[in-house]
C-alpha cells in the first residue's frame, strides 16, 4: 500500500511516495556484513564460486536456495491472507534448515540454543499456519 506524504520544503508542499514495508525494514548489524557481500544483498560475489565456501556456508546457501522457491511459491495466492501464511510457512522452513547447519556445524553453545529455540517455535507455528491455510484456502 502507498502512502502520500507532503514534504515542506521553503513553503511548498511536495509529495512523496512511501511504501508501508519501508517502515518495516531492519538494517543488518555491522556484525553480519561480510567483506563477500558488503552491500547486504545477499549476492555471491561474481568471482566467488561454491567451491571456494566452507562448508556451513554452503549449506547456510542451499538453505536459502530451497525456502526462496517456497515462500515464492506461497506468496502466489490469490487470496493475500492466504499468499501471506504460505509464504511464511516457506519462510519457517528456511529458519529450521539454517538452525539444523547451526547445530551441525557451530561452537557456540549460546547460538546452538537460539538454534534449538528457533526450531522448536517455528515448527510449532508452521502447524499453526498449515491448519489455518487447510481451514482458509479455497
Amino acid at each position: 500500500m502507498n502512502r502520500i506524504l507532503k514534504l515542506l520544503v521553503a513553503g511548498a508542499a511536495i509529495p512523496l511516495v512511501t511504501t508501508a514495508t519501508a517502515s518495516a525494514q531492519m538494517a543488518m548489524p555491522d556484525g553480519c556484513k561480510s567483506e563477500a557481500s558488503m552491500s547486504g544483498d545477499m549476492k555471491m560475489p561474481s568471482d566467488m564460486h561454491m567451491g571456494e565456501m566452507a562448508d556451513h556456508q554452503k549449506a547456510m546457501m542451499e538453505s536459502m536456495q530451497k525456502m526462496h522457491p517456497a515462500m515464492m511459491q506461497g506468496m502466489m495466492a490469490k487470496d493475500p491472507d492466504v499468499a501471506f501464511v504460505c509464504g511464511m510457512i516457506g519462510h519457517h522452513m528456511g529458519a529450521i534448515s539454517m538452525s539444523e547447519v547451526e547445530l551441525k556445524y557451530g561452537n557456540d553453545e549460546q547460538a546452538k540454543t537460539m538454534a534449538k529455540n528457533i526450531i522448536d517455535a517455528q515448527k510449532k507455528e508452521i502447524e499453526e499456519m498449515t491448519k489455518w491455510v487447510n481451514e482458509h484456502a479455497k
